[in-house]
C-alpha cells in the first residue's frame, strides 16, 4: 500500500470522528464457551482457538496459553502499526521480525505466595526491520508505533476493568 491510498483509506474516517467523536468509540468483543477439562474455546476473527494451562501451571501444553495470546496480540498490533507509520511517512521497510517476550512468575497464579503478583512483571517488544532508514527515521517509527499501538498503550496505561457474573 502506498502513502496515498492509505491517506485516501483514512480520510473520510478522520473527518467523521472529528465531526461526530461519538463515532470514534467502537467496542470491540470477544467471546469464549467453557470447553472439556480446563479449557476456553475462543472465537477469533479468522478460526477458533482453544486456551488452556499454560505447562507452568498443570497444562499439557497442547492448548494455546492465554499469556502467548497477549504477548500474541501485541506483537500483531505493534507490527500493523508500524507498517502503517512507515506506509504513511514513506519509510520504506522491506519486511522485518517484531518479538514480544513477558516475564510470568507463576507463584502468583497459583497461589503459592501472597507477595507475587498475578500477571506479567516486564514484557518486552522488539523489531528487527530490513531497511535503509536512516536513524532519526527509526527512531521516528518506534516512537510512533508506541504511540499509536491499541495494546502497547493499553499495556502501558491500563483501561479500568470490571468483572460479572450470570447464572
Amino acid at each position: 500500500m502506498k502513502a496515498e491510498e492509505l491517506r485516501a483509506l483514512q480520510a473520510p474516517l478522520k473527518a467523521r470522528y472529528k465531526e461526530e467523536p461519538a463515532r470514534a468509540l467502537v467496542t470491540l468483543k470477544a467471546q469464549g464457551a467453557l470447553g472439556a477439562d480446563v479449557t476456553c474455546r475462543v472465537e477469533t476473527g479468522k478460526k477458533l482457538v482453544e486456551a488452556g494451562l499454560h505447562p507452568a501451571t498443570g497444562g499439557d501444553g497442547i492448548a494455546a496459553c492465554s499469556g502467548d495470546m497477549l504477548l500474541e496480540a501485541l506483537v500483531a498490533c505493534a507490527g500493523v502499526t508500524l507498517r502503517a507509520v512507515a506506509t504513511a511517512l514513506e519509510i520504506p521497510v522491506r519486511g522485518g521480525t517484531v518479538r514480544a517476550e513477558g516475564d510470568l512468575d507463576f507463584r502468583g497464579t497459583l497461589g503459592v505466595s501472597k507477595e507475587v503478583d498475578v500477571g506479567f512483571k516486564e514484557v518486552r517488544l522488539h523489531f528487527d526491520l530490513d531497511t535503509d532508514a536512516t536513524a532519526e527515521q527509526r527512531d521516528t517509527l518506534l516512537k510512533l508505533t508506541k504511540r499509536y499501538c491499541v495494546i502497547y498503550q493499553s499495556l502501558q496505561k491500563p483501561p479500568g476493568m470490571s468483572m460479572t457474573m450470570d447464572g
